[in-house]
């Protein structure tokens, strides 16, 4: 990428630049929160609306000089309410986590109840756990998935709901693989008199292209990530009813942010337009095609997938039963080694530290926007079995690692 004017003011910073962009050129990045924006969203990131305050709404801001800024976020709003079919869109949240925090912001009070799947089962922190502003606020109780099945026990999830009686029912996780009930949550949710937050962070791409179920017009929220599966301006987003619009808005601004970041509202702006075109479908299929693929490959080498499969993106491993000595650190340090480059990642029933668990998670949505279909993705797969199987073996982590480049060469990025 063109940094010219960055190695001219800071040469450090460009060096920086360059080896990141290089990085990302040589290995595979398959953590299953990571994608790859098109060069049509780094423009629009990089742009000069990193100069503009627009402090407020469309229509209702702050400041002077507006009016291009007010284009720009109704054309991310419009797009957002043609991807998902919201009735009200906000797109100025600077994550997912920042999603989140403004519909607790605005429909509960400090010390109400929420109820919401255990980290090590999938969860995510915002959801309530004690390290997040969620746990320290909020009062938290958690379920979790069937420890034989690795599914959702929905069962289990209703009686949790009618003994803690909880303000709100969270949904949508970060490690589970499989497709989400959100018709099911939503209705142990109305059951005890609870809203319903469904987080689909990892699966906005996904739900966009019509491959996974959608919780909007089900669950009364619904927040994302912008830079996942969607692929679109890094930041968060939230969706809901018109009769929650103003609550919504209100907590976002001026409750828990200042001015929009209208940069990445202009990269979601233009990721959203992207995920309108025909070809995002044939994508996101791709991406559950080759998930697929990959637990099928590890499933078939002997590794432990967390629930037999996958319904989306991602792949959980469980490396206990096949590798009991092995932690996902580990694991993650010698795939990284080679350019495979995934995390690792607590499993259900986790008996060590989240630090260093005894999982690994892996996700096919960057390797689809590099181009990889199922032949490839199984490769990926076994030579993720052969490091695994041999993490301190050098002549393996080097025959790896010489693929790894010339998958990457077949591949590339921005060149």
């Amino acid at each position: 990428m063109n940094d010219e004017h960055v190695r001219a003011v800071d040469p450090e910073v460009a060096d920086a630049l360059a080896g990141e962009e290089e990085r990302q050129e040589r290995t595979l990045a398959m953590i299953a929160s990571e994608n790859h924006a098109s060069k049509a969203v780094l423009e629009a990131q990089g742009s000069v609306l990193t100069n503009k305050y627009a402090e407020g709404y469309p229509g209702s801001r702050y400041y002077a000089g507006c009016e291009y800024a007010d284009e720009v976020e109704n054309l991310a709003i419009e797009r957002a309410t043609e991807l998902w079919g919201a009735e009200h869109v906000n797109v100025q949240p600077h994550s997912g986590t920042q999603a989140n925090m403004g519909v607790y912001l605005a429909m509960l009070e400090p010390g109400d109840k929420i109820l919401s799947l255990d980290l090590t089962h999938g969860g995510h922190l915002s959801h309530g756990h004690p390290a997040n502003f969620a746990g320290q606020l909020y009062e938290v109780e958690q379920y979790e998935v069937d420890p034989e099945t690795g599914y959702i026990d929905y069962d289990a999830l209703e009686k949790k709901a009618e003994a803690f009686d909880p303000d709100i029912v969270v949904s949508g996780y970060s490690a589970y693989p499989r497709a989400v009930d959100f018709e099911r949550i939503q209705a142990v949710a109305e059951d005890v008199g609870a809203y319903h937050l469904a987080d689909i962070a990892h699966i906005t791409g996904l739900v966009a292209a019509g491959v996974h179920p959608s919780p909007v017009g089900v669950a009364d929220f619904v927040t994302g990530s912008t830079h996942k599966t969607i692929r679109a301006g890094r930041g968060g987003i939230i969706m809901t009813q018109e009769e929650y619009a103003s609550e919504i808005d209100k907590a976002v601004f001026p409750g828990g942010q200042g001015g929009p970041l209208m940069h990445n509202i202009a990269g979601k702006a233009v990721g959203f337009k992207e995920a309108l075109q025909p070809e995002f479908t044939e994508y996101a299929e791709q991406v559950v095609s080759n998930a697929k693929a990959l637990a099928d490959t590890f499933a078939n080498h002997g590794l432990d997938v967390v629930s037999g499969g996958t319904d989306t993106h991602l792949v959980l491993v469980d490396l206990r039963p096949s590798h009991p000595d092995l932690t996902g650190g580990t694991a993650e340090e010698a795939l990284e080694r080679t350019g495979i480059v995934l995390n690792a990642n607590t499993v259900p029933g986790e008996t060590r530290s989240p630090f260093n668990p005894s999982g690994i998670r892996a996700g096919t949505a960057a390797l689809t926007t590099r181009g990889f279909e199922n032949p490839e993705v199984r490769e990926v797969g076994e030579h993720i079995v052969r490091v695994v199987d041999n993490p301190d073996d050098e002549g393996v982590l080097g025959e790896v690692s010489d693929r790894v480049t010339e998958l990457c060469a077949a591949h590339p990025l921005y060149r």
